[in-house]
């Protein structure tokens, strides 16, 4: 099993930044990819970023520029570095993680940009 817990969210104004954490714990040497997600009111969940376990990295296109993700294997930590936020950027933002069988998620973090 792996457990993945969430964290830096809140509300800033369009143009901010924001930096969310995600701590992964238990079978983390299993994991495949591990990246972010989000989910604005009424959408569907949708894939933001992710890195892959022989460090490839990719990113969806509204967030190409503005998002970087990172990686801290010592600290089984992964972040999303969120800039030039914009008020479509709100949303709760998971974290999810993949090995060959299983798919995990964590609880999530509310994102909000105002105007």
């Amino acid at each position: 099993q792996v457990h993945l817990v969430e964290s830096g969210g809140g509300l800033v104004q369009a143009g901010g930044s924001l930096r969310l954490s995600c701590v992964a714990s238990g079978s983390t040497s299993r994991i495949k990819h591990i990246g972010w997600y989000r989910q604005a009111p009424g959408k569907q969940r949708e894939w933001v970023a992710d890195i892959s376990s022989g460090g490839y990295i990719n990113y969806a296109a509204p967030v190409k520029g503005r998002f970087t993700v990172s990686g801290d294997n010592a600290e089984n930590t992964v972040y999303l570095q969120m800039n030039s936020l914009k008020p479509e950027d709100t949303a709760v933002y998971y974290c999810g993680a993949s090995s060959t069988m299983n798919v995990y998620w964590g609880q999530g973090t509310q994102v909000t940009v105002s105007p």
